[in-house]
């Protein structure tokens, strides 16, 4: 069966997209995000595939697209539609699948389902990507009790953006997890970017 893992961050603005295409080049794997909240003319299904450079990866059409950049249960009430996640189903491929979530694990999809409870039907792996800030701690580790209270298995973290040694040793000794990669703050996100550091996520780790 080929690999399907899912990207969930640890809060907004982390970087799941980047590390997302990073991970579909480096699996030339599939990309499917399956709720887009805003910025629907430039989706992040458009900047992870303007990003890669294999000929392999192809681009599933998300489930919901909606207009405003919120949380998905709000976005959804705006455009006048409820999120079922019964309707949210994976894209049928044969090549591996790269799924990135709208937000973090805990983001509301309707009145009474979260993100978790979409990752939790389908029964996959989350990489989870970290990025360090003050309250990154509490953030990655309340993200991994999560997901272990669930029994959804995490293969690793990736950590985005500037070194905390500090942090990133405690997190990882706290958690157990292995560290897949680094992603260091870049001035630009470029294919020769994504492709360099592709070649250095730690894969094995994933299966």
């Amino acid at each position: 069966m080929s690999q399907k893992i899912v990207v969930a961050g640890i809060s907004t603005e982390i970087g799941k997209t980047v590390t997302s295409a990073i991970l579909v080049e480096a699996l030339q794997a599939d990309y499917w995000k399956p709720v887009q909240s805003g910025a629907l003319e430039d989706s992040d299904t458009e900047t992870v595939r303007r990003l890669i450079s294999n000929p392999v990866s192809r681009f599933h059409p998300e489930a919901y697209r909606l207009r405003e950049p919120l949380s998905p249960h709000a976005a959804a009430e705006i455009d006048g539609v409820t999120i079922d996640i019964e309707q949210i189903t994976l894209p049928e491929t044969n090549n591996a699948l790269i799924v990135e979530l709208a937000g973090g694990l805990l983001v509301p999809l309707n009145d009474h389902d979260l993100n978790i409870d979409l990752v939790q039907r389908w029964q996959l792996p989350v990489v989870l990507v970290s990025r360090n800030y003050l309250g990154s701690i509490n953030h990655t580790l309340l993200s991994v009790e999560a997901l272990r209270s669930r029994q959804i298995p995490i293969p690793g973290i990736i950590f985005n953006g500037p070194t905390t040694p500090a942090t990133e040793s405690f997190i990882l000794n706290y958690t157990g997890l292995p560290c897949l990669g680094r992603i260091g703050q870049e001035p630009e996100i470029t294919k020769d970017v994504v492709s360099r550091y592709a070649t250095g996520i730690q894969l094995p780790a994933l299966y």
